[in-house]
This record gives structure tokens, C-alpha cells and sequence, in this order.
């Protein structure tokens, strides 16, 4: 297939003027002019060509929750993102218990592995890769628990986390941890080189999250959101993660987590390469207004709002392209908001080499966004234009 006419996200994170070709699965080249010929041909007049979004985390949309451990509700869940410009996904768990988590873990695996066999024809119809998955919890504060179910936090420890990556068949990609918590910073030092830590749900001083880093965590979960406030004597996790070079933060741009100006201040602070924006979406994103559940408990959603009965925050019902969208509202440059929805995420998961940037031998997944208000044009997966 050849797409042309249209600016095009480049690896260089430019939007230049640029013809890309593809097979049946990998991006062929991406040149000034086209250099072949195919009986496919994409006009992507108008538009600008970006990477396929990765959502590195989220907890469901379209009625579905990750936690609901079945393989209708991640294919609902993956068809959903796809058709969202979100091509690649690592679902977040909740705090439960662990035999709960372990299945969760397995069915996701099955399910990953069902994509990768899948026949070009039947592909689309699995929706976004599933290359990963979150565990948010349980090693948390309760301080800081937010929407996490208290009855099921526990003090981090490495021998189960081994035997769920066991279950997932090596896709844990992410691990949530309040690093305060006992036993935490032997969990990182032991295995901070098989999956990636963030520092999560946690009541962590400075010295502390600095500490956490320094031995491997290198991931802040929902930036100021469950973890304390970032002050001119006492500045936290947030400083920690600013003095660590090698550390990426995520955002939740939903117009409801964080304020504009803090989106804008915080792009400066961590500069682009090291934002990442998730959408932490639960099972109300793509739904109308009412009552759905988050980790086993209730919530309440109105608009873009949800909360549990008590008011907390319980997730967002904002999918990760109106999440990007909202980012560049908000005054953040297209450039910068596309890169933090594409190539960090898919580098803080590891998949960097095959997704999340528009380059010659990487998967040719691919969203084609209209220039006057970034609605979504097409969707390409695998070469295969949806």
C-alpha cells in the first residue's frame, strides 16, 4: 500500500511531507516521493499520518473491565481502542487478590498469543496488540489507595510477582509500587531488570522515591494523582522523578486529573521525551452517564467524571486520542503530545523496536488524523487500512 499527500509524524518527531509504504504487516520505507507501485493507494490529503496510539494505561472501556479476566471483554476492549487510534495496549489490573490476578494474567496471555496467530483476514477483528500488562497493585499505600480496594493491598514481595509473570507468560510489563512500603526496595533491586517499576499509591518522601529510582524504578504512575504534593521544601515523588534523567511520568490529560497549567508546567519540567500519556480509562469510557464498578467497587460516572461514592477519583472515561487531543488544547504542541502518545509508551513497555514510530521495518500501524479538529480520518493495523 502507498500513503501519500500527507504530513507525516517522522522518526525525527517532525511532521514533514512524506509517502510511506507498506506490506501486509511492516512499514516498506517512508520517502519524499513514491518510489513503487501498488494497487493500494491511501490519499491522506489534509490529514496528518501519526503512529498508532500506545495506552500503557488503562483499566477498560464499552462496559468491559480488564479485571473481568475473560477474553470477550478484551476483545471488546482492544476493538474499541483500535477503532480509537489506539493500536497497542498494556491493560492495567486492580488490587485483588492474587489467585484473581493470576487469571487475569493467563487470560490475557492466551489472548496475545491468539493475535499473533491470527490470519491477516481475522487480525483487525482482535483489535489493538495486547503487548503488556500493568499490575496496578497490590503493593500499594493504603494512605494513598485512591480507588484501590483495601482489602487486598499487601507489602510488595518479588516470589509473587515471579509466579504471575509465570502466568502471563513474560507480558508484565509494569508493576506499581509504593516504594515506602516493606520488602519494596528488594522487589526492585531483585527484579527491576525483568519489568519495570513505578512508583505508585505511595506517601514516599523525596529521599525515599530517589532511593526507589536509583535501583531501577523508573516509572511514576498518574503523575501527582495518589502520591504527595510537589512543594518548594518537601518535593516528593514529583522531584524525585525530575533529578532522575532516566525516569518517565505519566499524565492523565482527561481535562478532569490535572489542570492545564500543570500539563504545561510539567512538559517543561520533564521535557517531551519523558512524558507519557495514558488515559487510566475504566469501563464507562465509549458508555453514556450512570453506575459501573472499578476494581469491585462502585462508581459513578457523569460526563468525563468518575467517582466512587464517596467523591474520590476513581479512573477517567476519556480514551487515550481524546486524551492527546485534550493535551493540545490545553497548549501542548501537536509534535510534543503525539510523541508522549506513541513513542514513549511504547519505549517505557519495551515494544520500541517494533511500534510506536513511523520508521522502515516497524509494524505498520498508523492513524490518519484530519488537520482541521484531529478527528480520526482512517485507521491502518498491519498494514491493513480498517
Amino acid at each position: 500500500m502507498i500513503i501519500q499527500n500527507g504530513t507525516v509524524f517522522t522518526k525525527d518527531c517532525r511532521f514533514e511531507q512524506k509517502t510511506i509504504l507498506t506490506d501486509a504487516e511492516r512499514i516498506l520505507a517512508v520517502e519524499s516521493t513514491a518510489d513503487g507501485t501498488s494497487s493500494e493507494v491511501l490519499d491522506a490529503t489534509d490529514c496528518y499520518v501519526i503512529p498508532g496510539l500506545t495506552d500503557v494505561h488503562f483499566h477498560g472501556c464499552v462496559g468491559y473491565d480488564f479485571c473481568d479476566g475473560t477474553e470477550e471483554a478484551l476483545q471488546a476492549m482492544a476493538v474499541y481502542e483500535l477503532k480509537n487510534g489506539v493500536t497497542t495496549i498494556c491493560p492495567a489490573s486492580m488490587t485483588l487478590a492474587e489467585e484473581t490476578l493470576a487469571g487475569i494474567c493467563k487470560t490475557a496471555a492466551g489472548y496475545a498469543s491468539r493475535q499473533q496467530a491470527a490470519d491477516p483476514a481475522s487480525r483487525a477483528g482482535l483489535g489493538a496488540s495486547l503487548k503488556g500488562i500493568n499490575l496496578e497493585g497490590p503493593f500499594l499505600s493504603f494512605a494513598k489507595k485512591g480507588a484501590q480496594n483495601p482489602a487486598y493491598l499487601q507489602k510488595p514481595n518479588a516470589p509473587m510477582l515471579h509466579r504471575l509473570q509465570e502466568c502471563a507468560n513474560g507480558l508484565v510489563k509494569l508493576v506499581a509500587i509504593a516504594p515506602e512500603e516493606d520488602g519494596a526496595m528488594d522487589c526492585i533491586r531483585e527484579l527491576a531488570s525483568e519489568m519495570t517499576f513505578s512508583v505508585a499509591h505511595t506517601t514516599a518522601d523525596y529521599e525515599t522515591a530517589r532511593k526507589a529510582m536509583e535501583l531501577g524504578a523508573k516509572h511514576v504512575t498518574h503523575l501527582y494523582n495518589a502520591m504527595p504534593p510537589f512543594t518548594h521544601r518537601d518535593p516528593g515523588v514529583i522531584g524525585a522523578a525530575a533529578d532522575t534523567s532516566d525516569c518517565d511520568v505519566e499524565l492523565i490529560c482527561d481535562g478532569v486529573h490535572i489542570s492545564a497549567p500543570v500539563v504545561r508546567s510539567t512538559f517543561k519540567l520533564f521535557g517531551d521525551d519523558r512524558v507519557i500519556l495514558i488515559s487510566d480509562s475504566m469501563m464507562a469510557t465509549g458508555m453514556k452517564d450512570g453506575r459501573y464498578a472499578l476494581g469491585g467497587q462502585p462508581v459513578i460516572v457523569k460526563g468525563n467524571l468518575a467517582t466512587l461514592e464517596d467523591g474520590t477519583i476513581a479512573g477517567s472515561a476519556t480514551n487515550l486520542m481524546d486524551c492527546m487531543r485534550t493535551a493540545v488544547k490545553m497548549g501542548i504542541p501537536l509534535e510534543s503530545a503525539v510523541k508522549a502518545a506513541t513513542i514513549n509508551p511504547a519505549r517505557s513497555i519495551g515494544i520500541d523496536k517494533e511500534y510506536g514510530s513511523i520508521v522502515a521495518g516497524k509494524h505498520a500501524n498508523l492513524v490518519l488524523l484530519n488537520k482541521k479538529d484531529l478527528s480520526i480520518k482512517a485507521v491502518v493495523l498491519e498494514g491493513k487500512v480498517l
